[in-house]
């Protein structure tokens, strides 16, 4: 991982982190978002820690398992890393989806924070 532009393994360590959190107990996310942070899941928008904790508490299933395919990041100007996620989801006996999560992450009194969370089921309605 030493081989790799800091934003990568800031951005890799981070995703890991999110994705253990969110496996095995969604109400511990709080610690990664601040009052200011945004989160659109599925097109709904929630805007606070505590407005993003409890939309991600009360998601309508018990038990999740994600497995990441791909994540690209990258640094921004204003020294923020940007982190794209690929991967598939199974959600209690649901079918395995496919999904997306995008991150913005910001450096705060030398702890890495998410500023701003969208995240998407890949599902697609050709009809």
């Amino acid at each position: 991982m030493g081989d790799k532009p800091i934003w990568e393994q800031i951005g890799s360590s981070f995703v890991r982190h999110y994705y253990q959190l969110f496996d095995s107990n969604r109400t511990d996310l709080g610690a990664i978002y601040i009052d200011s942070s945004c989160l659109t899941w599925e097109g709904q928008q929630c805007q606070g820690k505590a407005a993003i904790v409890e939309k991600l508490s009360n998601l309508p299933f018990q038990k999740i398992q994600h497995s990441i395919t791909a994540q690209d990041h990258q640094p921004t100007p204003d020294s923020c890393i940007l982190s794209m996620v690929v991967g598939q989801l199974k959600a209690d006996e649901d079918p395995v989806m496919g999904f997306h999560q995008l991150f913005l992450l910001k450096n705060i009194n030398d702890a890495w924070v998410c500023t701003n969370d969208i995240f998407r089921l890949a599902l697609h309605n050709f009809g």
